[in-house]
Formats: structure tokens, C-alpha cells, sequence
């Protein structure tokens, strides 16, 4: 029998485990294994791509509890939406990957090798959060394109979730997290038991529960949003009024110091309002997840496997009181008496007619008089709005594995489900009923409430599901693989792998037309929004590697995907792997993607809500001036498009693998991705920019007046100004740079020290906004919707010696220009440490910090999000934290 080398320097532990080569002796006797990236059943994981892998085991120990926590330590991702975003938007409190920066949507996710269900609120991607942590065993990530595999959206790469396998035992862990300032405490508990032996038995049955509960962080509690005035609004309390809409007025103005955080809007005569004070940095988050899996031997050469897992998640949070753009506003009440609260301003003309004198604009049959103002006004009295987002992601999967005639075959079919609900549960309140009120002279929007204003307000709150969703994917697969034979008398077999794959999608998304219609001056949902589409996807594929020499691998892969709604398309993917000595491996690979429309991008209803807060680029481009067009929140048209076509990838890879020692090696893998026809809106940053508006001036209707609106009422209609920024397919983007990956193990009479760094460096990053425009460059640069890091390092060190662990991790972000070019977003840097002791067999406790050095986030004017003064897309505003764990393994 032969030896064969083996290279594990591509399995690299994300937190310092040691790669290196090792003989295998009597391969007959390994087990094979399908490693991401390959649909090969192999003896030798490597293969001709890179693949990083987490173990579990290493990452608790530092206090990772997440799988979005988990993420953030991968330096060939770009983070993009955290839990955090749920804040002020309908994502369902979702969490999703991006790998290279290339989009969310191009990040194949996979549990145990096989697709889960999209987010239904969006349908980008599958949820993070819906992930049962607490039974994966390994987390495999393949930093490279791999559609001629799995089809669409493994451009970025893929992450695949594997889970225990013949687990046998029991395990418990309870730990908590607590932070040295205030809010943000969490707590974590899991437990777990597998039975039964596969090979001596015929079976084994295992399951897993985990519970996680996450306290919020309020916008009091941290001073990040007292750096600058951020998330400025020009609906106060108290109101700004106008006649005029280019002249704005408010009683605490020029001063604007008789309010709650209201500063100048620097036009003298009104005031803006800070709402970021109010928003939630770290919201309150529950979640609840299982899995049951069970194998049963059918034979020697067969396994019947069984799956299901269930996960529930809930997110709550707040944001600031309902801002009312559009309140009318009389001199008199209906009985003819004076309004006690209309503003005594010798500028307003009592005989004012704006086109709505003799208009009814409530259920309460006032009707508008002339010399009427109107009023922009944060409804305080009934508080901070507050949502509640239910997340439900399940998946039931039969499986049957084993070998038939020489193949080793693998058959699945799952169902897998997710559903969505957002609730609104304070704050929220009937628009009409606060239109009659300011009318008719009840409800004050300058000052204090009167008793029947505070009870039309508390009368007027109003809770209830907002929107709710559900996405469902029906999915089939077949694969076999086999060796075929030593072609070229290489000394090893080539190996063949041919599959199959059925899906079917489905999704929809509404609002509770009712409710909505009631709240959405509060919401800015349309109430007419219905989303929903379906469609059904047939693929084949194979896979062919070859041995040339003893050192010289090719691999082949083709995949061809037919669409019953867009048409099919053919990816293929070359690649090899070389190891001319022992010492070095080197490898590469070359393949084509594709990425299909979503079906919420193809199908989203067409609604308008509101932009963030902007300046018209035409009627305010130095970005002050009146609220009417300066630092407002415009009406937006959004939507899907029945026209977008697939965007389209080429990769390259090439990587090389250095050993000199059997304790130390490194490795170089360099990427390229080159994509076109992107999907997407163009981001605000470019699209407001007066510099750009001769370019996206088509994305621009302006009312009557030259406008653009700020008052949903106002749309559909002739009187409507908006934005479009439907779905559409964009221009190009372009991408390269390089992995680094390093390991040292380092035995002493003291113990064992094991070093690792994994780095990413990105050369390039440049993006286009619209098909043929100019080209845009991101590397350390805000644009559009936010900044591509030059660099990102994980350094770690880990110390063991008989019963105890200790270890420190750096995690390094590169600093960049900002949103605002006159500010530079400084490097972003922690450490967290810990340790970790076994006082008896299967017991250990761990104790560790995060963020030791209580590193701020450092400062940012990006206006992507809701939380200001930072991103909290890219840090942490917790900072220092200390963990407890214990478990115990029986």
C-alpha cells in the first residue's frame, strides 16, 4: 500500500490551529470525506481552492456565541447587516454574510452541504441568526466562486454550517456576558445528548437546544450620537410650520434650546431635531433554536438520515416618536372660537390659500380655512416607537447515503420554511386622528397637552402586525462520485462526480392593509404592499479530477441551471493543484457565476416611502438651507423589476502553500472577481450628490413645483415629487486581492503556543452605478453604501498546558475617508483575551474579556443607518465585556 501526502495547510483554523502536512498511512482506512468545494467523496481533504475552517470548539472559548459573532471574525468578509439594522427597517432582525464585499445575495449559505430558506422580508439571503449554533461541530468557508457546483449565488463564496455527526454523550453550557457599561448584558444556555453507535448499533440519534437572550443598548446609553447632530429631522417638538414651504418657522427658534433635541436648522427661524438620541444601538433580541437528527444503517453500505431543526427568533426595537411632515392647521376650531395654540407669527397671512381651503382632510369632517398653516411635528407624547420582529426558519430533511456498483451516492430531498412578522407595539399612532386633532385645535404641536389633547392622543396610539412574510424552498438532490482509474499512471485515481438538483421557491410578503393604512404617516408602508413569486430551478452538474503526475492535479466542473422564469445558463470551473516538493503546494482555479434575480427583486411591489435624511441635489446642493429641501426625507419609489437579468462573475484564484517546517507554514491565495450587470438601487451617497445629478436626473419626478415631495399623502398622484430607486440592473464591479494565512506551533516545557494570523488585503474594489457610468473606487473610501476595508487582520495566540488554556485575539479593520471626505474613519482595532481550565473530565470554565482595551468605534457621519455617530455595520458599541462559560461534557 502507498503513502499519500497530504496538505491540511488549506483547513486553516480561524483562531490559531496549526496546519501542516502529514503521512497517511493505509488510506484504505481513512474515511472519505466530501470537503466544500468539491462534489468528490475524497481520503485527502485538499483540494485546488482555498477553504477556511472554524472549529466550535476553539471559537466558544473565546466567547463567540453567534453565528454573527462568528462572521465578523472572518477577514474575507465584508460585514454588511447585523442584527443592529433591524433598527428604523423591515429586515426582520435578520443578520447575513458577505464575503469579498460583493453583496450578501452572493454568498451561497449551506447546512450540512444544502440550501436553507432566503430571509422572507427580503429574500437576499438566508438569515445568520436562523443557524442552531449550538449543534454545529465545523464551519467550512470556501473563499472562492463555486456556481459550477451549486449554481446561483456562490460568487463571494460559500459558507457551509456542518453540524455533530454520531455524536454520543451529553453536554450542558450556560454562560453570560457583561458589559462595563451600561446595558447590553446577555445570556446563553445550551444543552445536547446523542445515543446510539452507527457502526456497532445501526444507529444514532442526537439533538440540541440553545437559547440566547441579548439586553438593548438605548441611544442614551452610549455618548457615540452626541459626536455631531445626527439623524436631523424637520418634524420637531416643538413643530416647525410653514405657509410658505421654502420658509420654515418654529416658536424655539433662533436659539431652538426650548425643546428635546432640537438644534438650528441655520436658516434663523427653525430647528431640527437629533433623532439618533432615541435609536437603540444594540437591540433586545431572544432566540430559541433545536435540531433532532437521527442515522439509521440500513445495511453496510447504506445510511437513511433524518433531519429537522426549528429556530425562533425576536427582535425588538426603538426608534425615535412618529415624525407628522403634513398637518394642517386652523386659526379657528370648528365652533368658530380662536385655535389656542395656532402660532402668533405676523409673517403668516390670515388670508393664506395653498390649494386646500374648503378640503376635508379627516374622517371627522373638518374641513381646511384659509390662512391655515401647516405643521411638522414628532408626536413625543406617545413615546419612542417600538416594533417587534418574529423570525421563523425550520427545515425537515430525509437523506440516504452509502456506496452502490463502486459509486458513493448521496440522496436528499428538504423542505425548508422561514416566516416574518413585524409587529408595532408603541409609539405608533392613527394618523387621522392626529391630523383632526392639530386641525381642530385639540392637540398642541408647540407645547404641552391640554387633558382632551392627551386624551385624543393616548385614543390615537395604535399597535398592531404591521407586515408579515414567508419564503418556502422545496429542494432535490442526487450526486454520486467514483474513481475511475489512474489515467496517466500518476500513482493515484482520478475521480469523477456527476448530480442533480430540483428546487422550488416560493415567496410572499404583505401588509395588514387595515392597520397599515392607519399608520403610515408613522411607518411610511404603503398598505397596498403585496410581494409574492415563485419559480422552479432544474441543474445538472459533474465534476472531474486528474491526476497528471504524482504532483499535478486538474480538476473540471461544469453546472447548467434551467429557470422556468428566466431561461438556463452554463457555469464551468477549471482548477489544479501542484506540489512540486513537500515544502510547497501551489494551486489555482478559473470558473464562471452567476447570481438569478431574487424573487422579491423581480416581484416587490411598487411603494413609496421614505428616503433617509438628504439634501435635493438641484435645490440644495451645499446641503443647507430650508428643511423643505435640505436634510429632509423625501418620498422614494421602490419595487421590483420583471426585467433585470442575471448578473454574471468570472473568478480566478491562484495560492501558494509554504511549509518549511513541520510546525510553521504560510500561505498567499490571491482572488479576482469581475461582475457585471449588478443588481441593486444606487446608493444615496451617489445619488444625492450634486456633483452626480446630471447623471441620475432620470431618477428624479419632480411635483408641479419643482419639488420633491415630503409628505406621503401627496403619493400617487399628480402633486407627487419622488425618487425612483427601484430595483435595476447597475453597471460592473471589479475586485482582487490577496489571503494571508500563517500558523506557527511552538511545543516548550511550559506548554504549547500556537500562533495564527489570517489577513485579507484588497487591492481593488470599483463599482459603476449604472451600466456604462464611470467607474467608482471603494478601497478605503466611503462610497455608496458604505467603505471596502484595505485591510483586515485576526491574530491569535493560544497557550495550553495540562488543564489549562489561555489565548488573545487581535482584530484589525483599516481605516478610510468617510461619507464626509473631511473626516478619516481611524483603524478599528480589539483584543479580546480569556481562559479557560478543566478541573475534572468533561468539565471546563471559561472566563475571558472582550474588547480589553475598551476601544471606542470610531467616528462616522454615515447616514446609511439609523444609529449615528458610528457604523455599526463595521464596529462594536458595546465595549469591554466579560464572559463567564461552564460546561460540562458526559
Amino acid at each position: 500500500m502507498h503513502q499519500q501526502t497530504k496538505i491540511a495547510a488549506a483547513v486553516l483554523l480561524a483562531v490559531g490551529g496549526l496546519s501542516a502536512w502529514a503521512q497517511q498511512a493505509e488510506p484504505q482506512q481513512i474515511e472519505r470525506v466530501t470537503v466544500t468545494g468539491s462534489a468528490i467523496k475524497r481520503l485527502d481533504a485538499e483540494t485546488a481552492v482555498p477553504v477556511t475552517v472554524f472549529k466550535m470548539k476553539d471559537l466558544r472559548q473565546q466567547g463567540l456565541t453567534t453565528v454573527e459573532q462568528v462572521m465578523n471574525t472572518l477577514t474575507a468578509s465584508q460585514a454588511s447587516l447585523g442584527t443592529s439594522q433591524a433598527v428604523g427597517a423591515s429586515t426582520g432582525g435578520a443578520s447575513f454574510a458577505d464575503l469579498r464585499g460583493v453583496g450578501a445575495n452572493k454568498t451561497l449559505v449551506l447546512l450540512n452541504g444544502r440550501r436553507i430558506a432566503n430571509n422572507a422580508f427580503d429574500g437576499s439571503a438566508p438569515d445568520l441568526n436562523m443557524i442552531p449554533f449550538a449543534a454545529i461541530e465545523r464551519i467550512e468557508v470556501l473563499r472562492d466562486g463555486a456556481s459550477a457546483l451549486y449554481g446561483t449565488d456562490a460568487i463571494g463564496g460559500v459558507i457551509n454550517f456542518i453540524t455533530r455527526k454520531e455524536y454520543q454523550g451529553g453536554t450542558v453550557t450556560v454562560g453570560a456576558d457583561v458589559p462595563q457599561h451600561a446595558g447590553g448584558k446577555s445570556q446563553n444556555a445550551n444543552a445536547g445528548f446523542g445515543f446510539g453507535d452507527l457502526q456497532e448499533q445501526g444507529f444514532n440519534v442526537l439533538g440540541f437546544i440553545d437559547f440566547q437572550k441579548q439586553d438593548r443598548i438605548t441611544g442614551s446609553q452610549r455618548p457615540f450620537n452626541t459626536r455631531y447632530a445626527g439623524g436631523l429631522s424637520a418634524s420637531p417638538s416643538p413643530a416647525n410650520y410653514y405657509q410658505d414651504p421654502n420658509v420654515y418657522y418654529n416658536p424655539a427658534a433662533p436659539n431652538c434650546t426650548n425643546g428635546t433635541f432640537i438644534i438650528p436648522a441655520g436658516d434663523n427661524t427653525s430647528c431640527y431635531m437629533t433623532t439618533s438620541n432615541f435609536v437603540d444601538y444594540v437591540p433586545k433580541s431572544e432566540r430559541l433554536s433545536g435540531m433532532l437528527k437521527g442515522e439509521f444503517k440500513l445495511s453496510a453500505d447504506h445510511v437513511l438520515g433524518a433531519e429537522y431543526f426549528v429556530t425562533r427568533s425576536n427582535v425588538k426595537t426603538l426608534i425615535a416618536p412618529v415624525p407628522f411632515g403634513f398637518l394642517p392647521m386652523n386659526r379657528l376650531r370648528p365652533d368658530g372660537t380662536p385655535n389656542p395654540y395656532f402660532p402668533t407669527n405676523s409673517a403668516l397671512s390670515p388670508t393664506f390659500d395653498g390649494g386646500l381651503v374648503g378640503e376635508t382632510m379627516t374622517d371627522g369632517g373638518a374641513t381646511i380655512q384659509p390662512g391655515y398653516v401647516i405643521a411638522r411635528w414628532r408626536d413625543l407624547p406617545n413615546g419612542q416607537r417600538a416594533d417587534s420582529n418574529t423570525n421563523t426558519q425550520q427545515r425537515l430533511t430525509l437523506s440516504l447515503e452509502g456506496t452502490l456498483a463502486g459509486w458513493d451516492y448521496a440522496v436528499g430531498v428538504s423542505r425548508n420554511q422561514n416566516k416574518v412578522d413585524e409587529k408595532l407595539i408603541g409609539g405608533y399612532a392613527n394618523g387621522p386622528l392626529i391630523y383632526e386633532g392639530v386641525l381642530t385645535g385639540v392637540i398642541n404641536p408647540f407645547g404641552a397637552q391640554s387633558a382632551d389633547g392627551q386624551a385624543l392622543l393616548d385614543k390615537a396610539g395604535a399597535s398592531g402586525l404591521i407586515l408579515f412574510g414567508k419564503g418556502t424552498t422545496t429542494n432535490f438532490d442526487a450526486r454520486a462520485s467514483r474513481e475511475i482509474g489512474d489515467w496517466f499512471g500518476a500513482g493515484r485515481q482520478a475521480a469523477i462526480a456527476v448530480g442533480t438538483e430540483f428546487r422550488k421557491e416560493k415567496f410572499s410578503q404583505q401588509a395588514n392593509p387595515d392597520y397599515a393604512a392607519i399608520v403610515v404617516d408613522s411607518t411610511g408602508i404603503d398598505p397596498a404592499t403585496y410581494s409574492a413569486g415563485s419559480r422552479k430551478v432544474t441543474a445538472l452538474y459533474s465534476e472531474l479530477n486528474v491526476p497528471l503526475l504524482p504532483s499535478l492535479d486538474v480538476t473540471a466542473a461544469v453546472r447548467y441551471d434551467k429557470y422556468n422564469d428566466f431561461g438556463n445558463t452554463t457555469n464551468p470551473k477549471v482548477g489544479f493543484r501542484f506540489q512540486p516538493t513537500k515544502e510547497v503546494l501551489l494551486r489555482g482555479s478559473y470558473s464562471t457565476g452567476f447570481r438569478a434575480p431574487s424573487l422579491y427583486e423581480l416581484n416587490a411591489a411598487q411603494t413609496f416611502t421614505n428616503s433617509g435624511t438628504v439634501s435635493d441635489p438641484l435645490l440644495c446642493p451645499t446641503g443647507t438651507g430650508s428643511p423643505a429641501v435640505c436634510k429632509a426625507q423625501f418620498i422614494v419609489l421602490n419595487g421590483g423589476n420583471l426585467n433585470l437579468q442575471p448578473e454574471k462573475s468570472k473568478n480566478a484564484t491562484f495560492g501558494v502553500m509554504f511549509q518549511p517546517i513541520a510546525d510553521f507554514s504560510i500561505g498567499l491565495d490571491f482572488w479576482w472577481i469581475k461582475l457585471k450587470n449588478q443588481i441593486g438601487v444606487v446608493g444615496d451617497k451617489s445619488l444625492y450628490d450634486p456633483a452626480n445629478y446630471a447623471l441620475f436626473s432620470q431618477y428624479f419626478y419632480r411635483n408641479a413645483a419643482g419639488q420633491l415631495s415630503t409628505n406621503g399623502n401627496q403619493c400617487p398622484g399628480a402633486n407627487c415629487g419622488y425618487v425612483d430607486v427601484r430595483q435595476q440592473n447597475l453597471g460592473g464591479s471589479n475586485t482582487n486581492g490577496v489571503d494571508i494565512t500563517a500558523n506557527y506551533r511552538l511545543p516548550t516545557r511550559v506548554g504549547t503556543f500556537t500562533f495564527g494570523l489570517n489577513s485579507t488585503y484588497v487591492d481593488k474594489y470599483e463599482y459603476q452605478d449604472f451600466r456604462d457610468g464611470p467607474w467608482n473606487q471603494n478601497v478605503g473610501v466611503y462610497s455608496g453604501t458604505g467603505p471596502v476595508f484595505r485591510w483586515q487582520h485576526t491574530l491569535s495566540s493560544v497557550w495550553t498546558k495540562d488543564a489549562f488554556t489561555a489565548g488573545a485575539t487581535v482584530y484589525y479593520k483599516s481605516g478610510y475617508i468617510d461619507s464626509d471626505p473631511t473626516n478619516r474613519v481611524s483603524a478599528y482595532t480589539t483584543l479580546d483575551v480569556y481562559g479557560a481550565w478543566r478541573p475534572v473530565k468533561g468539565a471546563t470554565l471559561t472566563l475571558g474579556v472582550r474588547n480589553l482595551t475598551d476601544r471606542d468605534p470610531p467616528l462616522s457621519y454615515q447616514s446609511q443607518v439609523f444609529q449615528a455617530g458610528y457604523d455599526p455595520r463595521y464596529t462594536n458599541p458595546t465595549g469591554r465585556t466579560y464572559y463567564v462559560r461552564a460546561a460540562y461534557d458526559f
